[in-house]
């Protein structure tokens, strides 16, 4: 496993104005390779997900602008050949592992993601907004977060473990809503292997909105940040 400035990180294309956002979104995604445990017997999984494909130019558009992002968050909206990687992150769980108990794979998206993602430079944290179609309710999710409170996820010979835990909803104008949290731990232990991310879910017709804080260690989620900008996103996708 790799982390950011090791020769073996991944690389991806970064604007001048936002040096870090990609950093971060890589980091997750290394993290998430190293990644997600429910009590049990323990039950295997690794199925090949499907991979939609197709222009997700309708959904980008309806992203929060950069300037939507509360302050300190300096945000750029991803290429779509990133938006995919960085919305998997989100899960915790990346396609093709092998997770225990096998039937807490998150149910793959019928379209291409959207995402936007604005970095605290001073704090590493992240604010990111995925738009995606889908044709699962947030019900389900729920469901499969209650019944998926603690998953054990290998990938590449690395394993980690990511405990959910269903919020109270957030009371706002969608067809439904669900809050989480989760913690991603490594089994390697050590410095800044730890992913903390608070995830506000809306749904407004087959459109998902997912709205996700995510830190490293255990810091304090900002909430008003996460607030403000799942309020923004949402009332967008709903006035299209």
């Amino acid at each position: 496993m790799t982390v950011p400035d090791s020769p073996g990180r991944r690389r991806l294309p970064r604007p001048r104005r936002a040096p870090a956002v990609l950093g971060i979104a890589v980091l997750g995604g290394v993290l998430a390779a190293c990644s997600t445990t429910v009590s049990g017997q323990p039950q295997a999984s690794q199925i090949p997900q499907p991979v939609a494909t197709g222009d997700n130019s309708e959904l980008a558009r309806l992203l929060p602008n950069p300037s939507q992002f509360p302050s300190p968050y300096l945000a750029i909206t991803l290429p779509p050949e990133t938006a995919g990687q960085a919305a998997r992150d989100l899960d915790g769980i990346l396609p093709g592992a092998q997770v225990d108990p096998g039937d807490c794979m998150p149910t793959p998206p019928v379209s291409d993601p959207a995402v936007s993602v604005g970095t605290d430079d001073s704090t590493r944290a992240t604010l990111t907004v995925e738009l995606v179609r889908t044709d699962q309710t947030l019900s389900a999710v729920e469901q499969q977060a209650q019944r998926c409170g603690s998953v054990r996820v290998t990938q590449s010979g690395t394993t980690a473990t990511v405990t959910t835990e269903v919020l109270p909803p957030p009371p706002l104008d969608a067809d439904e809503t669900v809050a989480l949290r989760r913690t991603v731990r490594s089994e390697t232990g050590g410095p800044g292997l730890t992913r903390t991310m608070q995830t506000l879910l809306g749904q407004v017709g087959d459109v998902r909105i997912n709205v996700t804080y995510m830190s490293f260690g255990d810091d304090k989620p900002d909430g008003e940040a996460l607030d403000s900008l799942f309020t923004t996103a949402v009332s967008k996708v709903r006035k299209g």
